[in-house]
This record gives C-alpha cells, sequence and structure tokens, in this order.
C-alpha cells in the first residue's frame, strides 16, 4: 500500500534503452518495409525514423531506420534474419552515435584536417581519428596539438609509393580503421588500395567552371575571371575523382578577388564539403546506387 493509503499500486522502472541504425539494400519488391518493421516489432523495436528510396534506374531499394528498443544488438540482429535471407538484403545494424575508427591521410594543406581534428575534438563529428598518414612531415605540429599521432614518409618513387601503401593497409586492418579520409593528399592511390578500401574512402578536391588542372589552379581560375568556385567530396575508387559523388558545394566569386582570396574562399568550401561528407557517412546516411549515392539527410 502507497503512503497516501491509495492500495496496491506499481512502480514502473525506466528500463535502458539502446538506439541503432538500420540500413537495408535489395532488389526492389513488394512487402519489404512490412516485413522490416514486423521483424523491428517482434524485437520491441520502436522506429523513430525511416527514410527510403526505389531507384528507377537500377531497381535498388534503400531504406534507413533508426530504432529505439530494449533489446540487444544481437536480439534485432536476429529478428532481421529472416527477412534478410528472404530478400536477398545487404543489411548493417549500428548502433547511433557510435564512433567510426577514421584514418586521416594529408599532405601539406593543412585546412581540411584543422577542420576534422577540431570538430573531432569538441564532439561535433561521430569519428575517432587514432592516426594521420603524410608523405611530409609539415603537419606533424598540427596533429600533435591536438594528440593524435602522426606518420610519414616521403614519397618520390614508385617503391616508396608502394611502401607507403603497405604501411597504410597495415594500419587499417591492425587499427580497425573503419573509414579512410583524403584531406587534401596530394598522392594518387593504387588501384589495389582503391579496391581494398571501396565504399569507405572518401576525397576532396576543388571544382571550377571550367576546370583547371596542374599547380597553382587558383591563380589560373583569376586569370580566367571564374564567377563559380567550389568542391567536390567522392567516394575513391581507381577511376581519378570520377567515384560516387556524396557532396558539393560551390561559391559565387568575381573579378576583384585576388588569387589568394579565392584560394581562402575555396579552402573553406573544401573542408565545410569534406566535413559533410565525413558527417554523413558517421551517420550511415549515404548509401551507393551504381556509380550515384543516395544520401538520407
Amino acid at each position: 500500500m502507497d503512503p497516501l493509503g491509495r492500495g496496491l499500486y506499481t512502480r514502473h522502472v525506466q528500463e535502458t534503452l539502446s538506439h541503432f541504425i538500420i540500413t537495408l539494400a535489395c532488389d526492389d519488391q513488394p512487402g519489404i518495409v512490412h516485413a522490416v518493421s514486423g521483424a523491428l516489432v517482434q524485437a520491441h523495436g520502436n522506429i523513430t525514423e525511416s527514410q527510403q528510396f526505389s531507384s528507377d534506374d537500377t531497381g535498388r531499394f534503400f531504406m534507413r531506420l533508426q530504432v529505439e528498443t530494449a533489446s540487444s544488438f544481437e536480439d534485432v540482429s536476429a529478428a532481421l534474419a529472416p527477412v534478410i535471407k528472404k530478400y536477398g538484403l545487404t543489411a548493417e545494424v549500428n548502433t547511433l552515435g557510435r564512433p567510426l575508427r577514421t584514418l586521416v591521410l594529408s599532405s601539406k594543406a593543412s585546412h581540411t584536417l584543422t577542420d576534422l581534428l577540431v570538430r573531432q575534438r569538441d564532439g561535433h563529428l561521430s569519428i575517432t581519428i587514432p592516426l594521420v598518414m603524410s608523405n611530409h612531415d609539415a603537419l606533424e605540429p598540427l596533429a600533435s596539438f591536438y594528440g593524435v599521432p602522426f606518420w610519414s614518409q616521403p614519397i618520390s618513387s614508385e617503391k616508396d609509393k608502394a611502401s607507403f601503401e603497405n604501411h597504410l593497409l597495415d594500419m587499417v586492418e591492425q587499427m580497425d580503421i573503419e573509414l579512410v579520409v583524403l584531406a587534401r593528399y596530394m598522392q594518387v592511390l593504387s588501384p589495389r588500395v582503391c579496391d581494398a578500401l571501396e565504399g569507405r574512402a572518401i576525397n576532396i578536391h576543388h571544382s571550377f567552371l571550367p576546370g583547371f588542372k596542374g599547380a597553382d589552379p587558383y591563380r589560373q581560375a583569376h586569370e580566367r575571371g571564374v564567377k563559380l568556385i567550389g568542391a567536390t567530396a567522392h567516394f575513391v575508387t581507381s577511376d581519378l575523382d570520377e567515384g560516387p559523388i556524396i557532396e558539393q558545394n560551390v561559391m559565387r566569386v568575381n573579378h576583384s578577388q585576388s588569387p589568394e582570396e579565392l584560394k581562402a574562399t575555396g579552402q573553406d568550401e573544401e573542408s565545410r564539403t569534406l566535413t559533410q561528407a565525413v558527417r554523413w557517412f558517421s551517420q550511415h546516411r549515404i548509401m551507393v546506387d551504381g556509380v550515384r549515392t543516395i544520401i538520407f539527410n
């Protein structure tokens, strides 16, 4: 009996809830959403966010769910297993907010690396960076300032490149790396590394209209009177700078801006664009549909 004499009462104990992100992809067919929802009900799951997309181009179906439940990761996975088998789903279950282990590649430019490091430190990105690797030692003080281990090796020959990439792949395996970010890493990854990191390596590069290659692109842009500059973040593939695009941003400029001002504007766009791509990846919001991406933002 309670202290006020109102008879028997039940004390409700707050259950500890887990929050999961579930991503699914398969050939489009009837009944997928119903089957997935039913499986999550069996696991005592409450769907708090749901997005889906059917691609007319490839005939593929994509879905992202956020679920809260008192069930364990193993229980949720087990409940989904029959649905995965029946519909031929490619599926992942991840804990919401779990920081992804992210290795960063850099060269000499500091702007994109700085943005990633400060946002990681401040808790604004769901990543943890256990290592920065570079073909120069210029950014070692920056990594050290944020308490991140730094390793560098000059690359001046194919032998150097092979040695560097062997160490990269070793670190990816040993450190259980889930994402590799090319933060203005000014080397072209070999096809074997691109294949090994397929779907989990993101690159950033400047985007101009028209495009300029080679040394000092911002000076070239200034000389040609470019009106738009920007940046593109994309997955790394063996086709140079042609991987599935994740995010793009542009900024309008004019004739009065110096090459240095254009460069500063462009670097801001590069940092903003790369960080957004990393954020979406860490939140499991990116799914690949052939040569393009589906972004559930």
